[in-house]
């Protein structure tokens, strides 16, 4: 094993978010399936304040959940991810996913995204509908 001086190695095979690397500005994650994640429990939509987020499909499936809005989701869009194509969600724009079991997510962003510029807004009952309409529709 070579020493951490010359290389980290990093995994997460848990389930969830978990950031891995920190490095100056910016902070590469891994995310896997959650039981909070799936379509018909998506009740509320993140977008970061302050910068644009980088998703990468790495294995399984995942749907990308895009919300159009400033203060509030005026509309939800879909977006079936790509095996190994960057997704790269602007700043301020409204997002959430689904996943399947077997999904990891690589995701890379600035290392101060935190709570404080990463707000949440809720989804009415419409929207949250929509969102599992969408998945039915796009994972059948």
């Amino acid at each position: 094993m070579l020493p951490e001086t010359l290389i980290e190695i990093r995994d997460h095979t848990g389930p969830d978010y978990k950031p891995l690397v920190d490095y100056q500005s910016w902070r590469v994650a891994l995310m896997n399936y959650t039981d909070d994640l799936t379509p018909d429990k998506i009740n509320r939509m993140q977008k970061h304040t302050e910068t644009d987020e980088v998703f990468v499909l790495m294995a399984g499936r995942c749907i990308l959940f895009i919300g159009e809005g400033e203060e509030t989701v005026t509309k939800v869009h879909a977006v079936v991810m790509e095996p190994y194509k960057l997704y790269n969600v602007r700043r301020g724009v409204w997002h959430s996913h689904t996943f399947s079991r077997d999904a990891r997510v690589l995701i890379v962003e600035n290392r101060d995204t935190v709570d404080a510029n990463s707000p949440f807004v809720g989804l009415t009952g419409k929207q949250q509908a929509d969102v599992v309409k969408l998945a039915g529709k796009l994972w059948g």
